[in-house]
């Protein structure tokens, strides 16, 4: 379904440019039969006169319009009504939005794929938290002793755990600003007048979300301006920013966490056994 959704979207953003070429190819097919026709009917007229100067009879009908050809053309002319010059800034945002959830996601497959080569860290912390005893403290020592080369976890992997951390909180915030803002008609408007006050097209603009800035914004092709909206309450009624709180709260309730170790535990998590 998320690849479904990503192919509609990529699809989406190609229509603009595809019935301009659409147009283009299909009249330019038009054009070439007629230039033959033209080229034969002027042989004709040159030729015909003199006496000795024939075609096998069949020439013409290499100068035939056909009706794929018409059809094309007067199909392409149709899809001319819907065609937009300056683009369309709301498919730009969503299709970047696309791009970064798939981002997103594969940062999230490399984050649970790492958390679960250091998954046993979790069963450290419930077998150290329970021993209380010296004895069972000394199970403990034990059990790490044991299993130390397993426990271990390497300087990799950390690396790829803080990367993959990163990435997920850049790509997350990338795809929920841009979908934000598409979401909202006047910003949409405001970045689309940009376009045409840039005669620019939206498509071929280079969008991104500053984070230090707060904002989001198109840098117009062949020029030196760009359009920005910002996010932090400034205008439009856009105020995308949450606390940390909120966030992690958010988290709670979500099916990653609701079926991961730190919630479900060690033994519940890896073996289905001692689940509450």
């Amino acid at each position: 379904m998320k690849k479904m959704i990503l192919l509609l979207l990529a699809l989406s953003s190609v229509a603009q440019s595809d019935e301009l070429d659409s147009l283009i190819n299909s009249a330019n097919n038009i054009v070439d039969q007629i230039n033959k026709g033209i080229l034969l009917s002027g042989a004709a007229l040159e030729y015909s006169y003199e006496g000795g100067y024939l075609s096998n009879g069949q020439l013409s009908t290499s100068a035939h319009i056909t009706n794929q050809q018409l059809e094309a053309y007067n199909t392409a002319l149709i899809a001319m009504n819907n065609f937009q010059p300056y683009g369309n800034v709301e498919d730009v945002l969503q299709l970047h939005a696309a791009e970064q959830l798939e981002l997103m996601n594969n940062a999230v497959d490399t984050f649970t794929d790492v958390v679960v080569e250091m998954i046993q860290v979790v069963e450290v912390v419930e077998i150290a938290s329970e021993a209380s005893t010296p004895d069972e403290k000394a199970e403990v020592q034990e059990f790490v002793a044991t299993n130390q080369e397993v426990l271990t976890i390497s300087q990799e992997q950390v690396e790829t755990y803080n990367q993959s951390v990163d990435d997920i909180e850049i790509h997350a915030n990338n795809a929920s600003v841009y979908l934000g803002v598409a979401a909202n008609q006047e910003a949409v408007d405001f970045l689309q007048t940009g376009a045409e006050n840039n005669n620019s097209n939206a498509n071929n603009a280079a969008l991104s979300y500053n984070a230090s800035m707060q904002r989001v914004s198109m840098q117009w092709e062949g020029t030196n301006n760009a359009t920005a909206v910002y996010v932090n309450g400034t205008n439009f009624g856009l105020d995308f920013y949450v606390s940390e709180a909120d966030i992690l709260t958010a988290g709670e309730e979500s099916e990653l966490y609701l079926t991961g170790p730190t919630y479900l535990g060690y033994q519940c998590f890896m073996y289905g056994q001692e689940c509450n």
